[in-house]
């Protein structure tokens, strides 16, 4: 499998965790979910990220996930989300995610990062405990982490890592550290690929910006899928028409502690896996929840037939 560059672009889908009604995991339901991700449209996939529940498995699940993956995936590309509190965790698992075939290796910043120099200094670290020049992705989600990153701090070690392909951004508001990183590379410095998080809520934005697509989560991928392909046409009225008739779905997912819930229903309604099961002590959605969502499906559908 190809390593993941700088010149990477599309939409990197992250995936769910299936997990049975007990809470084992569903590795049927996981390949139909890897298969059904690249149907859609899907350039790679990211797998144990935050939505992923990577935190609620241990390290021996987290490499058949990965294993699993993988495999499913043939030629294309997975990134694998390795982030964990210490670096030797994050060795060992990214260690035997590239020896697996990932394409790369993402990581967020544990939240006892304080200073400038301490967050420069951590994604050195990662480098060295990953060693072979395996490519890294940034995961810069300051709502989940409690870490800021600083465009001149991403250009730090940008300068400082070769090693760092990607940004996964997902800072809110984040509009500006968009424009400013690529200005940053107008005058000389290193281009990186960036994707876009937060389940999508500001695509046609990050895109209008200067992203290079989506790696985030949503119960419809060809959405993302379409919308990013419409801008890079040049097409900016026609993606925003198509993003705003997924719109309400995108925004009730966004609902803190819900969203993955939201998804897995989502998916689950879709014949993509075989229960909407979040593993403990995450809960699924409430009956009224529910047939919210399904409302909202439903007016979703006919939007999409207004539109054409």
């Amino acid at each position: 499998m190809p390593l993941l560059d700088s010149d990477a672009k599309g939409v990197f889908v992250i995936s769910v965790t299936p997990f049975a009604d007990d809470g084992a995991i569903d590795f049927d339901s996981l390949d139909r979910a890897i298969d059904f991700y690249f149907d859609k449209g899907a350039d790679g996939i990211t797998i144990l990220g935050m939505m992923g529940e990577a935190p609620k498995l241990t390290l021996a699940e987290s490499r058949e996930v990965a294993a699993r993956a993988i495999a499913r995936a043939g030629d294309r590309p997975v990134i694998v989300g390795c982030s964990a509190p210490g670096l030797a965790a994050i060795g060992e698992l990214g260690k035997a995610s590239m020896d697996l075939g990932a394409a790369g290796i993402m990581v967020a910043p544990p939240g006892t990062l304080r200073t400038d120099g301490q967050i420069v200094g951590y994604y050195h670290d990662v480098a060295r405990v990953l060693g072979d020049g395996a490519p890294i992705v940034l995961q810069d989600f300051p709502l989940a982490t409690n870490v800021h990153f600083a465009p001149e701090v991403i250009g730090r070690i940008v300068a400082d890592v070769p090693e760092l392909v990607m940004l996964k951004h997902e800072d809110w508001p984040g509009l500006a550290k968009i424009t400013a990183i690529r200005d940053a590379e107008s005058r000389g410095q290193r281009r990186i690929s960036i994707l876009c998080g937060n389940g999508g809520i500001f695509l046609p934005e990050e895109l209008a910006r200067g992203a290079d697509g989506a790696m985030t989560g949503f119960g419809y991928p060809e959405m993302m899928v379409a919308v990013t392909a419409l801008v890079a046409q040049g097409d900016l009225a026609r993606a925003q028409d198509l993003f705003d008739a997924y719109l309400p779905l995108v925004r009730y997912e966004q609902q803190p502690g819900v969203g993955l819930a939201v998804r897995k229903h989502v998916l689950a309604k879709r014949g993509v896996i075989a229960a909407p099961t979040i593993r403990r002590p995450g809960r699924g959605l409430s009956a009224a929840a529910r047939e919210e969502v399904d409302r909202l499906v439903s007016r979703q559908a006919r939007r999409l037939d207004a539109i054409g």
